[in-house]
């Protein structure tokens, strides 16, 4: 399936899935509110932040009610002042409520993650360094938090199992080493990116010789990182992986690999504090 068709989907299947998570059979405390009472309202957020989820909070609304009016001042991607408003609502004050805190829970989570990857991505912005997402992401939220990443300057590992071959330490021992897992991969798919992890030198060796398109160096320090790039750096895609945060990505950076990979992007979410107001209440 097309990335964007399958990101579609998802955009879908998540904005209903968080409206039946928190509105259930119906908002019993929306009912306080007169039917016919429309409101105005805008959502600050107030933490600096960089943007994402627009179009979720577009389909939560487009689901809940069709008369609600979004007025988007921001865009996915761009970075957010602390107390800066982003977007302005006007529609029935009862549907409002109804989906504020759906809207803002995947708005919250999703600019979380495109924020922390923007600090990393400044952090090596000087180096040429890709920085790389991983598979470690909140369920159900695979896409959209690749999504994010992209927002936030990073790029996409592979997706999912299907796209890509990464071959670790268990596949390497059920195969017999890793000149026959990487034979057997060009033989299943000879059209898709062969990854290999190793964890030594005696296996980047073996890797390097096996033809590997990408090698992944786990947990290797800074110095068998330089000493990896001499020996492979001309022959593969070196990424570096393991103890990778705000603290030690740029010396990972400086060693020369071509990129490097941190689950923290998306498994170690910070939310971003977001607040809706409402402004105006009135009867049309």
């Amino acid at each position: 399936m097309h990335y964007y068709t399958a990101l579609a989907e998802e955009i879908r299947a998540n904005a209903a899935h968080l409206l039946t998570e928190d509105v259930g059979p119906g908002d019993i405390t929306a009912q306080l509110i007169p039917e016919s009472q429309w409101a105005e309202a805008h959502v600050i957020t107030r933490d600096n932040a960089v943007l994402c989820g627009v179009a979720w909070v577009d389909e939560i609304f487009r689901r809940l009610d069709s008369r609600v009016i979004l007025t988007w001042e921001a865009a996915d991607g761009d970075r957010l002042a602390a107390d800066q408003c982003f977007l302005r609502l006007e529609g029935p004050a009862r549907s409002l409520l109804t989906g504020e805190r759906a809207a803002l829970n995947v708005l919250q989570t999703l600019s979380g993650t495109a924020t922390t990857t923007r600090r990393y991505v400044d952090l090596i912005a000087s180096t040429g360094v890709r920085l790389l997402d991983t598979r470690k992401t909140l369920p159900n939220m695979r896409l959209a938090q690749k999504y994010a990443v992209t927002c936030g300057g990073g790029h996409n590992h592979r997706i999912g199992l299907w796209d890509a071959f990464l071959i670790k330490e268990n596949h390497i021992a059920a195969c017999g080493g890793i000149a026959d897992a990487v034979k057997e991969a060009r033989k299943v798919a000879s059209n898709v990116p062969v990854e290999v992890e190793v964890e030594t030198f005696d296996e980047l060796d073996q890797a390097l010789d096996a033809g590997a398109d990408i090698v992944m160096l786990d947990n290797f320090s800074l110095d068998e990182l330089r000493e990896a790039v001499k020996r492979g750096n001309e022959r593969t895609t070196l990424e570096a992986s393991g103890n990778v945060n705000a603290t030690t990505l740029k010396a990972i950076a400086d060693t020369g690999v071509d990129c490097i990979s941190s689950g923290a992007l998306t498994k170690d979410v910070t939310s971003i504090d977001l607040s809706m107001r409402l402004t105006r209440t009135y009867s049309p």
